[in-house]
């Protein structure tokens, strides 16, 4: 889905608005060489690559692609993009730093939440530098993007509720995510950012799971449905034998007599079969189960006894 998203093409003032997902996201200032310098950090190299080509388009700028090892956990390669010039007027420009200040904001701009087009391409930087989404074949539906702080995650959660995708916030660690739990919501959030084929494969996956789930869900009813309906049968064979040893059948009600007999040489039958099939019949389900209630009454007082 990443590298679909890192290969759209974008107008240039909207590409503003990833631009400033990307920084807000993960960008961090630095004094170098007395001067500001940005660095953005990526473990994905689609979206290194995305910001650098983006900070040309719009900018002009040429920038550095750093390439380091991360040493914990996974050990996954680390992409560094680092802007020299020109950084104070490109976080102006972008709404982040206050002009001749170090104050940050935290918070999307308000250009960007009034314009369509301009916050789905917010929502896309910001799902290339902290967003994730599960295999929907091996888990469960999950898509979240990590921010790092709680005013940025509300507005993220506030503009995928412009597009009516139910989305969700909480604290997670050191920061904040917002998140997607229902398959349409999710399919819909990678048609509104441009993943289409991601759309598409994601919905192949989506019906095949749900299909498979509704096959075992069929399986799994009738194999309840057939247990419960062998240890019915079985039930009723030990109280007709238990009928039969002590008093005999020939005690019994003519009906009774006629059910006992035939249930003893037809064990298998399910209650519907028995009820289509029997001497006397047919006669209702409900017909044949108030007979074999009173067969159970009298194997019940026999235990009693």
């Amino acid at each position: 889905m990443k590298k679909e998203l890192a290969s759209l093409e974008v107008n240039y003032e909207h590409a503003k608005s990833e631009l400033a997902a990307f920084i807000r996201m993960s960008g961090s200032i630095s004094l170098g060489h007395k001067r500001l310098q940005l660095n953005v950090i990526t473990e994905h190299p689609a979206t290194a690559r995305r910001l650098f080509s983006l900070m040309k388009k719009v900018y002009n700028i040429e920038s550095e692609i750093i390439v380091s090892r991360k040493m914990k956990l996974k050990k996954n390669n680390q992409y560094v993009v680092r802007i020299k010039e020109r950084v104070s007027e490109i976080l102006d420009d972008l709404k982040i730093m206050k002009p001749n200040s170090f104050d940050i904001s935290t918070t999307i701009s308000q250009r960007v939440i009034d314009s369509q087009q301009d916050s789905i391409c917010y929502l896309r930087g910001a799902f290339l530098t902290g967003g994730s989404i599960n295999n929907p074949e091996t888990s469960r539906y999950h898509l979240e993007i990590y921010s790092n702080h709680e005013d940025h995650n509300e507005a993220i959660a506030a503009i995928m509720n412009r597009f009516d995708l139910n989305a969700k916030t909480t604290q997670r660690r050191s920061g904040y995510i917002t998140y997607l739990k229902g398959a349409e919501q999710i399919a819909e959030f990678l048609n509104i950012t441009g993943a289409t084929s991601a759309m598409l494969a994601f919905e192949d996956l989506r019906i095949m799971r749900d299909m498979r789930n509704s096959v075992n869900r069929l399986v799994n009813c009738d194999t309840a449905n057939l247990k419960k309906t062998a240890n019915a049968a079985a039930r009723q064979v030990e109280n007709i034998s238990l009928i039969e040893q002590t008093y005999g059948l020939d005690v019994l009600p003519e009906k009774l007599q006629i059910l006992a007999s035939f249930r003893m040489k037809n064990q298998e039958m399910s209650l519907k079969e028995l009820a289509a099939k029997i001497p006397d019949g047919p006669i209702s389900k409900s017909g044949i189960n108030h007979r074999f209630k009173k067969l159970n009454d009298v194997a019940d007082k026999i235990r009693t006894e």
